[in-house]
């Protein structure tokens, strides 16, 4: 699975107050469906402790700064990405600000076995087999990919944006 976002926090990497929020912010639901949605959400995320899997997640620092909540929220969803960044069968990397992007990261996909692409739009996710459309997605991904940084320099530009909202949270009580 080959993972890409540029406006939010992917769902398998997602705490269940993040999800919560993710799935309730802006939309008509009720906070109970919500937080049984979250639930599941993060249930789901046992996958990535399965032997045998591969993940690989791209994100824009946008999507790392993006906060649905709390700037106490995001520290614990920094913490989350950091620890995920270790497990041996997942590659975790953030384009940061400062690095040209490749390319206008428009909406974010995830790709599946090389085989089904699935695009995030705002009022569902479009599902294609077609070959050129699924090249194209791994092209973009690679693209960001080799544009994004990983292991120590990705948690030390974690801390920095869990330092910012450290900060951020220290003005908002004030």
């Amino acid at each position: 699975m080959a993972v890409f976002s540029s406006a939010v926090i992917p769902a398998l990497l997602q705490t269940a107050e993040y999800a919560r929020l993710a799935l309730a912010v802006g939309r008509d639901v009720d906070e109970e469906d919500a937080a049984r949605a979250a639930a599941v959400r993060v249930e789901a995320q046992a996958v990535l402790f399965e032997e045998g899997r591969k993940f690989a997640f791209v994100l824009t620092e946008g999507a790392v700064r993006t906060w649905p909540g709390s700037p106490s929220l995001m520290v614990a969803q920094l913490d989350r990405l950091v620890q995920v960044s270790t497990l041996p069968h997942v590659r975790l990397g953030v384009v940061p600000w400062k690095t040209e992007a490749p390319a206008f990261p428009l909406n974010g996909f995830t790709i599946f076995d090389k085989a089904v692409s699935v695009v995030e739009s705002l009022t569902g996710d479009l599902t294609s087999t077609e070959p050129s459309e699924i090249g194209t997605h791994e092209e973009a991904f690679e693209a960001f990919a080799a544009a994004a940084v990983y292991g120590d320099e990705l948690r030390d530009l974690l801390g920095e944006i869990g330092a910012d909202f450290r900060k951020l949270a220290a003005q908002l009580e004030k």
